[in-house]
């Protein structure tokens, strides 16, 4: 996650984070990205289920009854786990998180075990009595996916009235007190809604929201032919920081980000150095904290299954089942090459990326783009837009 508010905006100081040790365990949630140990965040896809059809899913998921979902008691060995670890997130994902009947059991045990609890939800199903019930267990986050507005977000979830269903469930967190925010996936087909997802979240007063760059993988794959040029991508990223700006300059501030595509820190760090070149030198170094892209090591996914993943993108290749061993003892058993290499990416990524003087603060980016569009996990992730220029230091 690239904070454009903190960074850009000013809202994150290094000393913010050297105040608190830098631990992750120690930080609070808006600085955990700059903690200094990586203990992951740990995404848990709790049912492939999905009452949508949306058109970019990396779970590729449908709206029936799949089997191996891990059990009540199952999930809460693997909380208790993540808990002893020192896991300061888990997020519960999907498919669509709250068709699980256990659901708030399970975010009240991680509650319980000192783990921040997020949902990541499409809001269709967020009733008010859910909302309740979920803010009485001291869920810490509800983020609630919209690609547009009205038939534009209808079409991408391939349901008609999901926008306003979604809108409802954001409207029943809010009035439970619950902390709620968007998430909007970019795509050559609703970047233009960009502008109108800023007005909706001054307009309801929603304190959040995450711009994810498209990622290929699952149903995404069909529109990589269809993403942003590198031009594009420019042009998207400067807007998502000007009407950042526009908040904070009209005394609204809020917490904006980018994610998925970790070329955003250096390009912000480049504006800056044209308009502010003491600020920019904050942000290099908060940057630095950050690492970029951090699969396999800051951030980690459980399947529905119990697979494990190196993020919830990259689904081809899991490095063990926490039914058989721990999510604890996978995640640090380097004598699986891959996991060694994705804890020292920058050692083996190859192409412009092994050369790139951002390698530091971007991490390669993503590993499954790459894999997706050349076949090869190490390659240049192509929707890095830096030009060679940027990336040699030229400019």
């Amino acid at each position: 996650m690239i904070g454009i508010s903190k960074l850009y905006c000013g809202g994150v100081e290094p000393s913010d984070v050297l105040r608190y040790g830098a631990e992750s365990g120690k930080l609070p949630s808006h600085l955990l990205q700059f903690s200094s140990d990586k203990r992951p965040v740990v995404v848990w896809n709790v049912t492939r289920r999905c009452n949508l059809k949306c058109v970019h899913c990396y779970s590729s998921s449908q709206n029936i009854k799949y089997s191996g979902d891990l059990t009540t008691e199952e999930g809460k060995v693997l909380i208790s786990d993540l808990a002893s670890f020192g896991c300061p997130v888990i997020l519960f994902s999907g498919g669509e998180p709250l068709i699980r009947e256990d659901l708030p059991e399970l975010v009240q045990f991680a509650v319980d075990k000192g783990i921040r609890a997020v949902i990541s939800t499409n809001g269709t199903l967020i009733t008010e009595e859910k909302a309740r019930i979920f803010a009485g267990i001291g869920l810490s986050y509800m983020g609630v996916s919209l690609d547009g507005t009205g038939e534009i977000h209808d079409r991408f979830r391939g349901v008609k009235g999901a926008f306003d269903a979604a809108v409802r469930g954001i409207r029943n967190c809010q009035d439970a007190g619950i902390k709620v925010g968007v998430r909007f996936t970019i795509t050559g087909e609703n970047s233009a809604e960009i502008p109108a997802i800023f007005d909706f979240i001054e307009k309801n007063n929603i304190p959040r929201a995450c711009f994810y760059h498209l990622v290929y993988s699952g149903r995404g794959s069909k529109l990589a032919d269809n993403d942003l040029s590198h031009v594009q991508t420019r042009e998207v990223v400067d807007l998502i920081m000007d009407r950042t700006r526009d908040f904070f300059d009209r005394g609204m501030p809020k917490e904006i980000l980018t994610v998925d595509n970790h070329a955003d820190g250096p390009y912000i760090y480049l504006r800056l150095l044209r308009e502010d070149p003491k600020r920019a030198a904050d942000v290099l170094a908060l940057l630095r904290m950050n690492e970029g892209n951090n699969s396999g090591r800051g951030i980690g996914c459980v399947s529905w299954d119990g697979e494990v993943y190196a993020d919830q993108f990259w689904r081809d290749i899991s490095f063990g089942n926490v039914r058989k061993r721990p999510f604890s003892d996978i995640w640090l058993d380097t004598s699986n090459e891959l996991m060694a290499r994705l804890k020292d990416k920058k050692s083996y990524v190859t192409g412009r990326c092994a050369n790139c003087r951002w390698l530091d603060v971007c991490g390669g980016n993503f590993r499954a783009r790459a894999e997706a569009v050349t076949g090869d996990i190490w390659g240049p992730d192509p929707a890095c837009y830096l030009t060679d220029e940027e990336i040699r230091g030229d400019i």
